[in-house]
């Protein structure tokens, strides 16, 4: 089992930056694709970014593409979200996931394990 802890999340303006961390451990995070969904307050999860085990296949939502950017530093166990030009409605928790396959799926039900969550805030 690998177990997966979120980080980086926090308050932000409109208009700014951050990179959110998942952090693996009890087993390396290369035998995984790894996925981020997020769920904002009274919505179901959404998926957010997918990056295969490899690192050598992204996937994002559609309506994300350009301002997200998954990557993986498997060396550090570690995946990686940046999201730019964040808008308010980027407001949520923001969840990792492990998937045991090669590519990250974008349905929740793939995924055996995930992290606690992260709360991203962005005001206008």
């Amino acid at each position: 089992q690998v177990q997966l802890v979120e980080s980086g999340g926090g308050l932000v303006q409109a208009g700014g930056s951050l990179r959110l961390s998942c952090a693996a451990s009890g087993r390396t995070l290369i035998f995984y694709a790894v996925g981020w969904f997020r769920q904002a307050p009274g919505k179901d999860y959404e998926f957010v970014a997918g990056v295969s085990r490899s690192g050598g296949t992204t996937t994002y939502a559609d309506a994300e593409k350009g301002r997200f950017t998954i990557s993986r530093d498997n060396a550090k166990n570690t995946v990686y979200l940046q999201i730019d030009s964040l808008k308010p409605e980027d407001t949520a928790v923001y969840y990792c996931a492990a998937y045991s396959g090669i590519y990250a799926p974008r349905t929740r039900s793939g995924y055996q394990n995930w992290g606690q969550g992260t709360q991203v805030t962005v005001s206008s």
